[in-house]
């Protein structure tokens, strides 16, 4: 064969190499590859610019090439083997100023090659050289530190690849496993009540006994006081609760053909209530000030229905959007009690309703003249509105700040207390017990004197909506001071820290989803929350309207965070749409047992590395209720000791998601956990 048909045929297949992407020692750039597939916070990731679309700049050395991203940030690239190599110099854009704090890290293959550990504005950029010979994927990741900066502009600068094979292509995050961790229920009855209830004396009162189990069961309550009444075959206690102070010491039977169960539940009346963190149902994030009539009976029914009743839920509380919206005049009749709009014609058929199915119905307002969705608040008129919600029938506040901001004369505790403390007062003589949900987002410290002030729960923060975005909420619950014992001692039966709804399953707002396309694209934009003639919206929550992209080991996670600090479990997703896999998450005995225990502590850090945490609670039983939680994207092995977690002696370790026992650990046990998952266990003492 000549030189020259040697030299065609050599040509031809190195074209044939370049058209399928084969090319040997070819470098292909970061900001070449589909950045439509990089998350990046509230922004839009630049191709060879920084997130403001400037030029990368890191303490004042400017990149030409790389991509410039807003933590957090993630990008999955698939490499197929054929990338040698991987460099880059990362740091905070120089757009930050003094701000930014950020940490960027490489995963190959679920495998951590590069850490820059905490990386800060005005900090000179690292070097990024990792292998990746062999390696099907890589994960690019920027964290925020959790520290709530809003200024993390992050650089992977000069980033690119060295390819020996296919070119690289950035991908959509793998869709996660859902698998189901939560054995299902058996056919024998089941009592899943917690120990003890709150009551005021002489109130009406309305509890459904929580059972699992095939159905018709019978149920029977021994020592019920004779102001009460059971239905046997419903469990739903009704009546007024004793006029005596006291305990009453109660035993709960239920059976059915699969068996009997029984189970001990103390009545306390007095003045406190919800004893343990209040458990049910809000409409805010997945209605937000549309919700209707209908839609709080479909969610009573759905609560019964889908069994998540006979776990414990029982709140179905209506959110912002009930009262007259501003402008739509009168906002109350000639005696001055407020009115409803059209979506709600009567509220008293709508709480009996609900009242009907065994559970509870809950409320909304502000201190201020209107509420945040600009509906009309209580101000001025607060003692008429509490006799009105009792007249309703409803069994929970929501006291939202909203404009009472705008009356603040200044920012003294005395003008951050004074419209909870008269509306607490108010509640307390309401002659109905009406469980009160401080909301003011953490202001003044408000878990040092929201009990004082006749609450039982109070809001440690702003909406999780706003920040819903990979494990932002999970790091930033932490971040802000809820951490350890600085709210952890105000915890306790009747006084409960509250860091907003869980949102999982579906929650995208109903009203968000109907959107053009120019106001979707302007809201998913949008760097504070925004509201709308629809209500509120949040790119974090409701971006496009499908709402927070969390997988099935986030999502476990979430339920294990919140049942080990104590928090209400109080939802905000579509109860039309509860999917099996929601339900398994939601409907796990022995985790919401945790937060129920009657010793209501909160869960503290006792352990904690860039890649894990490990949370633990004293129960009142004396065993241990134990999180290990991975912050990682690549598997976690942990162990944590006796002397980590204040025990001793030898402990049944029992995985709670799965129901089942491990064995017996003296000293310390270790677990492997997913990348963001959650390993939570229960340890008790065994009998020497």
């Amino acid at each position: 064969m000549s030189t020259r048909t040697n030299g065609c045929v050599w040509l031809c297949l190195v074209l044939a190499l370049s058209a399928c992407g084969l090319t040997a020692g070819k470098t292909v750039q970061l900001s070449q590859l589909d950045l439509s597939k990089m998350t990046c916070g509230l922004e839009r990731p630049g191709a060879d610019l920084n997130v403001k679309q400037k030029p990368l700049s890191i303490a004042g050395q400017v990149f030409e090439t790389g991509v410039g991203t807003y933590a957090d940030s993630l990008m999955h690239v698939e490499l197929n083997k054929g990338t040698k190599r991987f460099s880059a110099m990362v740091g905070v854009d120089d757009a930050a100023g003094a701000g930014g704090s950020v940490c960027f890290k490489v995963y190959g293959d679920g495998k951590l090659l590069f850490d820059s550990g905490l990386m800060k504005g005005g900090q000179k950029a690292k070097p990024v050289k990792v292998k990746t010979t062999g390696m099907n994927m890589l994960l690019l990741v920027v964290t925020d530190m959790g520290d709530d900066n809003k200024a993390d502009y992050a650089d992977w600068a000069q980033a690119q690849f060295e390819v020996s094979g296919q070119n690289p292509a950035a991908i959509d995050e793998p869709v996660e496993a859902r698998q189901m961790l939560t054995p299902p229920a058996g056919p024998a009855p089941k009592l899943n009540n917690p120990a003890a209830f709150g009551a005021r004396p002489g109130n009406p009162f309305i509890y459904r006994i929580p059972a699992t189990g095939k159905r018709p069961m019978q149920f029977e309550a021994e020592g019920l006081p004779q102001s009460l009444t059971l239905d046997a075959s419903s469990g739903i206690i009704t009546g007024n609760s004793p006029k005596e102070r006291g305990e009453y010491a109660i035993t709960f039977k239920a059976t059915n053909s699969s068996g009997q169960d029984q189970k001990q539940f103390k009545l306390i009346v007095g003045n406190k209530l919800a004893l343990t963190p209040t458990m049910g149902w809000n409409s805010w994030y997945i209605l937000s000030s549309g919700v209707t009539d209908a839609d709080m009976r479909q969610a009573a029914d759905a609560m019964v229905a889908s069994g998540m009743a006979d776990y414990g839920y029982m709140y179905v509380n209506i959110d912002d959007g009930w009262s007259k919206k501003q402008g739509n005049e009168p906002y109350r009749d000639e005696c001055g009690r407020i009115l409803t709009n059209e979506r709600f014609p009567d509220m008293k058929a709508m709480t009996d309703y609900i009242h009907s199915k065994g559970l509870r119905a809950g409320l909304y307002t502000s201190p201020g003249p209107l509420t945040c969705g600009k509906f009309a608040g209580s101000y001025g008129y607060e003692q008429l509105d509490v006799q009105q919600y009792a007249a309703w029938g409803f069994d929970f506040l929501k006291h939202d700040r909203c404009s009472y901001r705008g009356l603040m004369i200044d920012d003294s505790h005395y003008e951050h207390v004074k419209p909870y403390a008269l509306m607490g007062e108010l509640l307390q003589n309401a002659g109905r017990d009406i469980v009160y949900n401080l909301c003011q987002y953490g202001m003044d410290r408000v878990w040092e004197w929201g009990d004082q002030v006749g609450g039982q729960s109070w809001r440690t923060d702003g909406d999780l909506g706003r920040m819903f975005f990979m494990l932002s909420a999970f790091r930033a619950i932490y971040a802000r001071d809820l951490s350890g014992a600085d709210l952890s001692r105000f915890t306790g039966p009747g006084n409960w820290n509250d860091p907003d709804y869980i949102l999982i399953g579906q929650v995208a707002n109903r009203y968000v989803v109907g959107l053009g396309e120019d106001r979707q694209r302007r809201h998913h934009n949008a760097r504070d929350l925004m509201f709308d003639l629809t209500g509120i919206v949040s790119n974090d929550v409701f971006e496009n309207g499908k709402g927070p992209s969390l997988t099935a080991n986030q999502t476990y996670q979430y339920m294990s965070m919140w049942s080990l600090l104590s928090a209400p479990l109080i939802l905000s997703l579509d109860m039309t749409r509860l999917d099996d896999f929601t339900l398994n998450v939601l409907c796990n005995a022995e985790v919401i047992a945790i937060n129920q225990d009657y010793a209501g502590k909160q869960g503290t850090i006792v352990k904690q590395t860039g890649d894990y945490i490990v949370i633990a609670k004293p129960m009142s039983d004396g065993s241990t209720a134990v999180g290990v939680f991975s912050t990682s994207y690549g598997t976690e092995t942990v162990e944590a000791s006796w002397k980590e977690l204040g025990i001793k002696g030898k402990r049944m370790v029992r995985d709670l998601w799965r129901q089942r026992d491990l064995g017996v650990e003296n000293g310390s046990f270790k677990t492997t956990v997913p990348r963001h998952g959650v390993t939570m266990v229960r340890l008790t003492e065994v009998e020497r």
